[in-house]
C-alpha cells in the first residue's frame, strides 16, 4: 500500500476520524506510532513515516502510543475484493486462529497454497503472516491490561503467548517498556468491570445511527437469546473453543461522546476474548465507512446517515433464521426460533434477567431427527432444509462467515442447501458480511426500493437497510 504523505499529514493536521485505522503515523524524534486521531501535538512532516498496519510500523522498529492506543483503531471492513484473501488472512489472525493452529492450516482455510499466502500476504501489509500475528497478540495484550484487571499471566494466555516468560521478553523488547507500566494507567473500561465481568470499549467511526441498529435488532431478537432494550443489546453466546463451547453474555452500550461501544463480557468467555471482540466488531459493523456509503447512497442516507448492517455471531444460526423467515410471518418464525432455541440451545448460568440459553449449533442441530423437527411445527421442507445445512456446515463443505469464497457459497445455498434467492441474500448480508447484497422479501420495502439497486453498488445492502427501517417505522406509525 503506497501513501500520498501531503494527504496523510493533512488527515494528521485536522485529526480526520474518516482516516482512522486506514494508516499509521510513526514519529522518528520518538520512535512512536500513532493513529492519524492522536490528540498530542502534531509531529513536522519532516518527522514522518506512514505505515499501512501496526504490524508494519512495528518492524521498522516503532512502538505504539500510550495515548490513542493503536490498538483500538477501527478496521478496514470489505471494500477491495482484489484484496480479500489476504484481508481473510488477516481477520483470521485478527481473531486469533494462529494462537491454536500453523501458517498452513490458515492458508488451506482460505483456500491457497502456504507459499501463495505469504506472497500476497506480504503485498498487501508489508510483513509476514507471523509478523502480523505477533503484533495482534501483543497489540491485545496492551489492550487486557489496560482495560481489564486479569492477571498478566491470564492475559499472556488469553492474547495466545505460549508462556508468561516469553510474553514479559517479547512485549519489554518490542515496546521498550514492561506490561506492569501499562497496568498502572488504569481505564474506564477497567474500572467499570467486577470480579464477575471484562469491560471493553470498541471505537467506530461517526456518524453512526445506533437507534436504528437497535430497532432492527429488536424486530429480529430471539427471547431467551436476545435480550434489545431503548439504549442496549445483551446476548447469551456459546463460542467453540479447544473441542468445546464455552457459555457466557454480553451487553452492549453505546458511548456517543467516545465514539465507541462499551462491551461487557461475562468473565467466563475470557478465554475466547480475541475471537469474540472480531465477532462483535462484525455484528455491529463498527468498521464501516459511513463516509464512502453514505456518499453513494445520497439523499437514501441524508435523513439517517451512519446507517449499519447487522452482521451475525454465528453464520449458522442466520442461515436458520432465514428459513424460519420463508415459512412463516416475522411473529410466527420467532416463536419458532425460541422453542427451537430452548429445546436445543446450551443453558447459559448467571445469565442477566431474560436470557437463558445459547442458539443451537450446527453440530446440535444435525444430531435431532427428521421427526422430531417436525414435532417444533416446521414443516416438513423446512426439515429437510434445515438438516442439510447443518450437515453442510459440519462436513465443512460450506462457511457461513466473512471472507469465505463468495460466488461458491451463495451457489452451495441455492443448489446443494436449496434457499431461495432472497434467503441467500440475507445470508450474504449478515452471516458473510457482503456490503452489495439486496434482500428485498419485505413486500413493503419491494414497493419502496427499486428492483436491482445498481445505482448503490457496491453497497446495496445499506440501501436494504434503509428501505427495512423506513417500512418497519411506517408499519409502526399505522
Amino acid at each position: 500500500m503506497t501513501f500520498d504523505r501531503d494527504s496523510c499529514y493533512e488527515a494528521v493536521l485536522a485529526r480526520d476520524r474518516r482516516f482512522d485505522g486506514w494508516f499509521f503515523v510513526a514519529v522518528t524524534s520518538t520512535g512512536i506510532y500513532c493513529r492519524p486521531v492522536c490528540p498530542v501535538r502534531s509531529p513536522k512532516l519532516a518527522n514522518c513515516r506512514f505505515y499501512a498496519n501496526a504490524a508494519a510500523a512495528e518492524q521498522a522498529g516503532f512502538r505504539p502510543c500510550l495515548r490513542c492506543r493503536p490498538e483500538l483503531a477501527p478496521g478496514h471492513g470489505l471494500l477491495d475484493v482484489s484484496r480479500r484473501l489476504a484481508q481473510a488472512a488477516a481477520a483470521l489472525i485478527g481473531a486469533g486462529f494462529l494462537n491454536d493452529a500453523n501458517l498452513s492450516a490458515l492458508a488451506a482455510r482460505v483456500g491457497v497454497s502456504t507459499r501463495h499466502l505469504r506472497r500476497i500476504f506480504e503485498a498487501e501489509f508489508g510483513v509476514s503472516p507471523i509478523d502480523y500475528a505477533q503484533t495482534q497478540r501483543l497489540l491485545m495484550a496492551k489492550r487486557l491490561l489496560a482495560d481489564t484487571t486479569l492477571p498478566a499471566a491470564q492475559v499472556a494466555l488469553t492474547a495466545g503467548f505460549g508462556s508468561v516468560r516469553r510474553f514479559n521478553d517479547l512485549f519489554s523488547r518490542r515496546y521498550g517498556f514492561t506490561p506492569a507500566r501499562v497496568r498502572k494507567h488504569a481505564t474506564d473500561a477497567a474500572r467499570a468491570a467486577t470480579a464477575d465481568t471484562l469491560t471493553l470499549d470498541l471505537p467506530y467511526r461517526p456518524p453512526f445511527a445506533w437507534d436504528a441498529l437497535l430497532y432492527s435488532l429488536t424486530s429480529q431478537a430471539i427471547s431467551g437469546v436476545e435480550r434489545v432494550t431503548h439504549d442496549s443489546y445483551t446476548r447469551a453466546i456459546a463460542v467453540p473453543h479447544d473441542g468445546t463451547r464455552v457459555t457466557g453474555w454480553l451487553r452492549a452500550d453505546h458511548l456517543p461522546q467516545r465514539l465507541a461501544l462499551r462491551i461487557t463480557l461475562s468473565s467466563s468467555l475470557t478465554p475466547v476474548v480475541p475471537s469474540l471482540l472480531a465477532q462483535v466488531r462484525r455484528f455491529f459493523d463498527l468498521d464501516c465507512r459511513p463516509d464512502l456509503i453514505d456518499a453513494r447512497l445520497g439523499a437514501l442516507a441524508a435523513a439517517l446517515p451512519g446507517m449499519r448492517v447487522p452482521g451475525a455471531f454465528d453464520g449458522f444460526e442466520t442461515a436458520v433464521r432465514a428459513i424460519a423467515l420463508r415459512h412463516w410471518p416475522r411473529a410466527d418464525a420467532h416463536a419458532w426460533l425460541q422453542r427451537i432455541a430452548d429445546a436445543f440451545g446450551t443453558p447459559v448460568a448467571q445469565a442477566p434477567d431474560g436470557l437463558r440459553t445459547a442458539f443451537p449449533s450446527a453440530h446440535a442441530l444435525a444430531s435431532v431427527s427428521a421427526q422430531t423437527l417436525r414435532a417444533t411445527g416446521l414443516p416438513l421442507r423446512g426439515v429437510t432444509c434445515l438438516l442439510k445445512l447443518a450437515d453442510e456446515v459440519v462436513q465443512q463443505r460450506v462457511f457461513l462467515e466473512p471472507f469465505t469464497p463468495l460466488d461458491e457459497t451463495l451457489a452451495h445455498l441455492r443448489d446443494v442447501i436449496g434457499l431461495d434467492e432472497w434467503s441467500v441474500q440475507y445470508v450474504a448480508m449478515r452471516a458473510l458480511g457482503w456490503p452489495n447484497a439486496y434482500p428485498l422479501g419485505d413486500p413493503l420495502i419491494a414497493q419502496m426500493a427499486p428492483d436491482d439497486g445498481a445505482c448503490w453498488a457496491p453497497w446495496r445492502a445499506y440501501a436494504a437497510q434503509h428501505f427495512a427501517y423506513a417500512a418497519g417505522q411506517e408499519a409502526s406509525a399505522a
